[in-house]
């Protein structure tokens, strides 16, 4: 169904709705450090502010919003709490998969006004055995972000002949996407982690619930929803470069910890404030430059390879190598400025009173994500030699 089933609706200000809420983030990031998951009361403000479905279709009522725009707000949200801002970055990803539903099956979702909480997989740690109408599935998800304010759960499936899943023209697998509402499954506590902590990234577990066709997509069909966001050669730099936000907004609090803490403290070895220190002075100029010139590229890059989409380019293959290129690296930037910082504060840094620890731990669980994994930058090279990744979304 067309973009214009209902009337477009004007993008919020969603970046002035991110700063708006980072003393509510602030005043629940330790409780939801505590609780491993996000308390309610955020949760329901992030979604008031439509920051858990910034990709959601207009047709279903969402905002669509393009990816820098997204960027901007995941990066605010994770400067505040890299946790928050990457519950708000998974969910709104989710949102986007919505792209592949039919409008009127989308809205029924989201209800009106739109209010979509999604949560899930593109692993298919599932099985799916066809039935009239639809599939019986049963499964368990790892890393599902958010999954305790999530109202439906993108479930990723193997498809089944008996005991053996059934295979395509290549031999390989086929795999089947599937909504399942999140009070039919239960969350399994097993998020235990070093960083990230609030996120919630339990495992959802599926046993025997039906889900009908029209709930139903294939990763490899066409989006149904014609717009740009979409777009299957862009659509995982739409969503990996909000995962960079997140990543390059914990580096950023990092900072601001460290400038911070540098002014009134000193060390065991020394009662020179850590800011009057060449050391320091060094390190700081360089996590700063590291962050500005790795979140400049991700702003050109995806920015280049979105109007590229928009305008119709049929060469994308440029465009779209140095997004992912840009994603990968700027992940990995994060990292090297935290640690930066982090090792120039000392023993300052290593107690949980201090936000640069909580920084140091949240982005070396961020740089884990598939958006982060080294084989990123092989397959960009691939590209950039004139060689096929061979790989979905390239």
């Amino acid at each position: 169904m067309a973009n214009d089933a209902v009337p477009p609706q004007p993008p919020s200000d969603v970046l002035a709705a991110a700063r708006a809420l980072a003393p509510l983030i602030l005043a629940h990031r330790q409780e939801a450090e505590s609780l491993r998951h996000l308390p309610r009361t955020l949760a329901d403000a992030l979604a008031a502010a439509g920051l858990l479905q910034m990709y959601l279709p207009r047709s279903m009522g969402g905002p669509e919003l393009p990816p820098l725009t997204v960027f901007h707000a995941i990066e605010e949200l994770s400067r505040a709490d890299g946790s928050t801002g990457w519950c708000a970055m998974i969910a709104s990803n989710i949102s986007g998969f919505m792209g592949w539903l039919p409008a009127g099956v989308g809205r029924s979702f989201a209800g009106h006004p739109a209010d979509f909480r999604g949560a899930g997989s593109i692993r298919p740690q599932g099985r799916a055995h066809r039935v009239d109408g639809g599939y019986r599935v049963r499964g368990s998800w790892d890393f599902s972000s958010g999954v305790h304010h999530a109202t439906w759960v993108m479930c990723t499936c193997l498809l089944m002949d008996g005991e053996q899943p059934l295979r395509g023209e290549t031999g390989a697998p086929r795999t089947r996407t599937l909504w399942v509402p999140a009070t039919q499954g239960r969350i399994a506590d097993t998020w235990s982690v070093v960083g990230m902590r609030g996120t919630g990234s339990h495992d959802f577990v599926v046993e025997d619930v039906f889900v009908p066709d029209a709930h139903s997509f294939s990763l490899t069909a066409p989006p149904c929803e014609p717009g740009p966001l979409y777009h299957p050669r862009q659509f995982n730099s739409v969503l990996w470069s909000a995962t960079a936000a997140n990543a390059l907004g914990i580096a950023r609090a990092a900072i601001d910890a460290f400038a911070a803490m540098a002014t009134k403290a000193s060390s065991t070895t020394s009662t020179a404030l850590l800011r009057d220190r060449p050391m320091v002075q060094t390190r700081i100029a360089e996590a700063e430059a590291i962050v500005q010139a790795a979140r400049a590229y991700v702003i050109d890059a995806v920015g280049n390879a979105w109007r590229a989409v928009c305008d119709g380019v049929a060469e994308l293959d440029g465009p779209i190598a140095q997004a992912r290129l840009a994603i990968v690296h700027a992940m990995h930037e994060a990292v090297r400025a935290v640690d930066l910082v982090f090792h120039a504060a000392g023993t300052n840094a290593v107690y949980t009173r201090n936000p640069l620890e909580r920084c140091f731990r949240d982005v070396h669980v961020a740089v884990q994500h598939a958006a982060g994994l080294p084989g990123q930058y092989e397959s960009a090279g691939k590209a950039l030699l004139g060689l096929r990744p061979g790989e979905p979304g390239w």
